[in-house]
C-alpha cells in the first residue's frame, strides 16, 4: 500500500533458465553416429573429438589428384603377389577409421605398412593408425585439415603426411615427419618434373602431371 492508501498490485516475474548453447547436452558419440549415417550423398562427414565434421564431396580436380596419387603410389608398393619385395603397404582412398578419439576419420588416402598391418578386413573399419596420410586442400577444407585432423594424426601415432595443394597460384606438395608427436617439414616440392618423397622413396612420382 501506498502513502495514499492505495494498494499498489505486484507482478511477480518467473524466473526463466535459458541454456546457453555451451550447456547443451553435447551428442554422445552414437548419436554421432547416427547422423553422420543421416547425410545426404553429396556430404561427407567425420566424427574428431567428439565432434561431427561435415564437408562437400570432393570437387573434380580434388577428386582427380587423389586418383593420381593412388595410382602412382600403389602400382609399386601395394601388390598382394609381391608386395615385400616392393616395401609391402596397403594403399587406399578414403578408408574409413576408427581410432580413439575418433569414431571416423577419412583421410583422402592413407597407407599402412603390412608391418603395421598384417591382414586386411575388406568388410570391417580399419582400427590400426596408418603409417601414411596424405590430405588434398581445397578451399573449403584447409582449416579442417590443418586445425584439427593434422594434430589429431599427430596424437595418433601417424609417422607421415602429406598436404597437397592443387589451387593454380600454389601447386605444392609438402611432406611433414612425425617427431615426439610435433609435425616437421621434411621437404617442400612444387615445380620439379617428378619427385621421389618419404616414405616411398622408390616411387618415382610425376609431379607436374598432378597439376595438369
Amino acid at each position: 500500500m501506498d502513502a495514499a492508501g492505495f494498494r499498489v498490485p505486484v507482478l511477480v516475474l518467473g524466473l526463466v533458465k535459458v541454456m546457453s548453447a555451451s550447456q547443451k547436452p553435447q551428442p554422445n558419440e552414437d548419436e554421432l553416429w547416427a547422423q553422420l549415417c543421416d547425410l545426404p550423398e553429396h556430404l561427407k562427414g567425420e566424427v574428431i573429438d567428439g565432434e561431427l565434421h561435415v564437408q562437400p564431396r570432393p570437387r573434380p580436380r580434388h577428386s582427380r589428384i587423389i586418383g593420381k596419387l593412388f595410382g602412382d603410389i600403389s602400382r609399386v608398393v601395394d601388390h598382394d603377389d609381391d608386395g615385400a619385395a616392393h616395401g609391402g603397404w596397403w594403399i587406399l582412398i578414403e578408408p574409413g577409421i576408427e581410432l580413439p578419439g575418433a569414431r571416423e576419420i577419412v583421410p583422402d588416402v592413407a597407407g599402412w605398412r603390412r608391418s603395421t598391418l598384417p591382414e586386411l578386413d575388406l568388410d570391417a573399419p580399419i582400427r590400426t593408425r596408418p603409417d601414411w596420410v596424405c590430405e588434398v586442400l581445397s578451399p573449403g577444407n584447409t582449416r579442417h585439415n590443418i586445425v584439427r585432423k593434422q594434430g589429431f594424426y599427430a596424437r595418433s601415432g601417424v609417422e607421415w603426411l602429406w598436404h597437397v595443394n592443387p589451387a593454380p597460384d600454389v601447386r605444392t606438395l609438402q611432406v611433414f615427419h612425425r617427431v615426439d608427436e610435433k609435425w616437421l617439414v621434411h621437404m617442400t616440392c612444387s615445380d620439379e618434373p617428378s619427385v621421389r618423397l618419404p616414405p616411398f622413396e622408390g616411387v618415382e612420382l610425376p609431379l607436374a602431371k598432378l597439376w595438369l
